[in-house]
């Protein structure tokens, strides 16, 4: 396998990103980004203002009451001058889980973290919808081959740029945009189950992409049957809906 190269790859990034914005709008399409204050959402940004210009960015935080990230979405924001909102999602989630609960669900930690993902995206649609605007899916492939994301929640968006980059090469691509560290290599955390990313799966993401990128086995086979696992157990997420398709039979045959 050849050396990644972030210089490369940033120009092939930027180039794509500017045949999607011109085949998928117009001079007046602006690029919404859901800002959780980690890697993704700050290199994702970074790439469409220097495409679009700042003014076509917007910025959306959308803390699930307060959040201990949420400065560092206001962070990037600021570093990279673009537009900034912020959409407060607790009550709507709060109201889901009363409407489950007052029909017998329980609210499991399931429901807790994948209510506010779904909520996210139905606010970024809804604001893309108001601003003449594309939603920007961050998951990366790292994220996606462990399936750590919420189908129909932060898993999917107009463009995805990052389905193919793991962590590992997201990380070169920051560096090389020279975005600030404390942002680009905080931990990644998801902000509702108050771990890290790695503390969740299990494993952390240098196991994963030697994996990924180099056929690396873990030192550990409990790490490598935990990335098997969720592998497998992902492949819902990441492939087309299943459908239907009616036999179609010859006019004898009835």
């Amino acid at each position: 396998m050849s050396e990644f190269n972030a210089e490369i790859v940033t120009k092939d990034l930027l180039a794509w990103l500017k045949h999607y914005f011109t085949n998928n709008g117009d001079e007046n399409t602006i690029a919404v980004i859901g800002m959780s204050g980690g890697k993704d959402s700050l290199i994702a940004a970074a790439l469409c203002a220097k495409v679009l210009g700042p003014d076509r960015v917007l910025g959306v935080m959308m803390p699930n009451g307060e959040q201990a990230d949420k400065k560092d979405a206001s962070d990037a924001i600021d570093y990279l001058n673009i537009d900034g909102i912020e959409v407060n999602i607790e009550k709507i989630c709060n109201a889901e889980y009363e409407l489950l609960e007052n029909v017998g669900i329980e609210i499991s930690s399931a429901i807790k973290t994948n209510v506010p993902a779904r909520v996210r995206m139905m606010t970024l649609y809804s604001i893309a919808a108001d601003v003449h605007g594309r939603v920007v899916c961050t998951s990366n492939a790292s994220e996606r081959f462990v399936g750590y994301s919420t189908k129909w929640g932060d898993g999917v968006g107009d463009l995805m740029p990052f389905e193919n980059l793991t962590v590992t090469e997201l990380y070169a691509i920051g560096d090389y945009l020279e975005l600030p560290k404390h942002l680009l290599y905080k931990a990644p955390a998801d902000g509702m189950t108050g771990k890290t990313d790695e503390e969740v799966l299990g494993f952390t993401y240098k196991e994963l992409d030697n994996y990924i990128l180099k056929h690396e086995v873990p030192e550990y086979i409990e790490t490598f049957r935990k990335i098997k696992d969720r592998h497998h157990a992902a492949r819902h997420k990441t492939s087309s809906i299943p459908a239907y398709y009616k036999k179609l039979f010859d006019a004898k045959t009835f």
